[in-house]
């Protein structure tokens, strides 16, 4: 077996600062100083309209770029916690050097979302995943393409739509969107502006809040339909990227299944789906032993990653809806049930995900 140098000298500089990581030493002279861990300063900062923080973000060197429509998770310390957040970059496709924009919407139950939306300044430094995602265009390229947002979900559509034109994409382009208001969509003015530039680009912008501001808006109204989507030049050949809210995404599925079932229909969605509930003729039973940890506690029906940190663990996670895979976990023995699809798994030495896995029985989980 080969050992390469510079992992065998990593292994061993970090043997040398034991107890804690290097980058625990390194952070406290620069955080933006580190080994391994991956970060990013805020470089500049805008508000651009009373929900939303733009954020642009100077990774360090261990930034490997993103491909338009991926997500990164963005770990914030609020009182002296760390939560961490999926975030889709908003810029076009960039490598290793490139600045990362991400465009945050402070919803009334995002705590995260909220602290960055008030307290976010020039100079901050956050923890920053690589980029992940199959959201992503087409390596063979694209034929049609049709974007079709809602809220947030604008950050990917922009990113892929950005990356079009900067590549010089020529042919027709749909970008169609959804916000409540013309004050809460970030991008107007942009987007605006590109369909100016573009003669190619459609930009259909329509406002699920029907007031005075929106009658007056050169866009529609209302909630999705497909006659939204009249008059696409080979619609039945195109490939249609969806991301946005539940109820948006459901509606698009559906039309085009009826309407349109040939189109490639790409999604996305940072939205948890409703738990299935516990059969009440089956009681929560047995023990969850965490073996790494040496603790055991007893099943009480949460997700394993809720159930692990009530027992004082602190198991690597990200998402917590099943997405990000940064709460895997090896599961020694036992069953579990997968509180998303109801699936049960019995299968031992398996990798199972912590927040969307709850035990059946006895669970031994290597945490």
């Amino acid at each position: 077996m080969s050992i390469r140098f510079p992992e065998l000298f990593s292994s061993i500089v970090e043997a040398t600062m034991s107890p804690h990581p290097v980058d625990r030493y390194l952070e406290l002279v620069d955080p933006m100083l580190t080994w391994r861990d991956l970060r990013a300063r805020v470089s500049h900062v805008e508000r651009p309209t009373a929900r939303t923080l733009r954020l642009f973000l100077a990774p360090t060197r261990q930034w490997r770029g993103h491909a338009a429509g991926q997500f990164v998770q963005l770990s914030v310390v609020v009182d002296g916690v760390r939560h961490t957040r999926c975030f889709s970059p908003a810029n076009a496709a960039a490598g290793a050097d490139g600045t990362v924009e991400l465009t945050i919407t402070a919803h009334d139950d995002g705590f995260v979302s909220r602290h960055l939306r008030k307290h976010a300044r020039v100079g901050d430094v956050y923890g920053l995943s690589q980029a992940s995602g199959e959201f992503v265009l087409p390596a063979a390229g694209v034929h049609t393409p049709v974007f079709i947002s809602g809220g947030s979900g604008i950050t990917p559509a922009l990113s892929m739509l950005r990356t079009l034109v900067a590549e010089g994409y020529d042919d027709p382009i749909t970008f169609v969107h959804y916000a409540r208001t013309p004050s809460e969509l970030a991008y107007r003015a942009e987007l605006t502006a590109l369909s100016a530039a573009h003669p190619t680009l459609d930009l259909r912008l329509f406002y699920t809040r029907g007031t005075d501001e929106t009658q007056s808006a050169s866009a529609g109204v209302g909630r999705f339909t497909g006659e939204h989507l009249h008059g696409i030049a080979e619609h039945d050949d195109a490939d249609v990227f969806v991301c946005g809210p539940p109820a948006l995404m459901d509606a698009v599925f559906g039309y085009y299944e009826t309407e349109h079932p040939s189109a490639r229909v790409h999604s996305e969605a940072f939205t948890l789906a409703a738990p299935i509930a516990i059969d009440p003729d089956q009681p929560v039973h047995g023990e969850l032993s965490f073996t790494a940890s040496g603790i055991s506690a007893a099943n009480d029906g949460r997700t394993i990653l809720d159930q692990a940190e009530s027992a004082g663990l602190s198991p690597e996670s990200g998402c917590r809806m099943g997405i990000c895979f940064s709460c895997t976990a090896i599961k020694k023995s036992g069953c579990t049930r997968n509180v998303l699809t109801g699936d049960t798994d019995t299968e031992s030495d398996t990798q199972i995900q912590l927040c969307i896995n709850a035990p059946v029985g006895d669970v031994e989980i290597e945490v």
